[in-house]
């Protein structure tokens, strides 16, 4: 009878073992899945950040622009060279980004 029970109580322990380690295997899938989606977030952080930065510098430039804009002749061809030099940086960031 005793090694009836030690048995039944081994198979008792192999079934909750079981369990544990399905339920182990299931918490790493989850944890694997959340790095992924942090490491997703950092990146579209770092994206919005770059882009953020990006728009203040487009701003920066249009207030001096308006800033000297006093004087219409030099004003159109201020605007001029900075687009033409915006357009020049937007080439470069791209080559660098690829």
């Amino acid at each position: 009878m005793a090694s009836s029970q030690q048995l039944a109580q081994l198979d008792r322990l192999e079934r909750q073992i079981t369990t544990l380690v399905a339920a182990y295997q299931q918490v790493r899938e989850e944890l694997a899945d959340a790095n992924t989606t942090v490491q997703q977030l950092r990146a579209d952080v770092r994206e919005k950040d770059r882009q953020l930065k990006e728009r203040q510098n487009q701003e920066n430039i249009v207030k001096l622009v308006h800033t000297i804009a006093g004087e219409p002749t030099h004003a159109n061809e201020l605007k001029l060279r900075l687009n033409e030099y915006i357009r020049e940086l937007d080439k470069c960031l791209a080559y660098l980004r690829d």
